[in-house]
């Protein structure tokens, strides 16, 4: 079975990305693909403070990297930027921790100022990590997302039909992969 990995790049317990991140793990279980999460948020701040490739905590994370097929990377942005608890734990996958993986990159922010942050923030650092395919990604609007009573999210009409088609994508790429693998 297909694995896939959502890696949550987010120092805050409550946010939007959550809501697009339980969206994207709705559509992703509605699949035949196992799949996982990483949140950086859960690793141990010291391990990524130091850079310490020894934590039991960093290497159960990569491992679960290592053996996925895609990686689905949800981040925040910062100041154009994702948050550096997210780079931290990058820089602690091996060098070629990508390699051969297909990547979903998904990013939220307050303004459409950020939209390239995707392009000119993310997909450099990603690249030299040798991934077989990054996606185009989707950037998402705060306003786009909004909390319900109930506590669960609701994203507006047209960033939910962003997000499915891009999930839809990373599913069918894939699938295509890890068929021509077994060929």
């Amino acid at each position: 079975m297909a694995k896939v990995v959502v890696l949550i790049g987010n120092p805050s317990a409550k946010s939007r990305l959550n809501g697009v991140v339980d969206r994207v793990k709705s559509r992703l279980g509605d699949t035949d693909l196992d799949v996982s999460t990483i949140s950086v948020r859960d690793l141990p701040a010291e391990d990524l403070l130091f850079a310490n490739f020894g934590s039991e905590a960093i290497q159960a994370a990569n491992k679960t990297v290592a053996e996925a097929d895609a990686v689905v990377i949800a981040t925040p942005v910062y100041k154009a930027s994702f948050p550096g608890a997210l780079k931290a734990y990058i820089d602690l996958l091996p060098q070629k921790g990508l390699e051969n993986k297909i990547v979903l990159p998904i990013a939220i922010g307050g303004t459409i100022a950020h939209l390239l942050s995707i392009d000119f923030a993310m997909k450099p650092v990603l690249s030299t990590m040798a991934p077989r395919n990054i996606l185009g990604g989707v950037f998402v609007i705060d306003s786009q997302v909004t909390w319900n009573d109930d506590g669960t999210a609701s994203l507006a009409d047209e960033i939910a039909a962003r997000v499915d088609g891009a999930v839809d994508l990373l599913v069918q790429e894939v699938r295509w992969q890890t068929r021509e693998a077994r060929a």
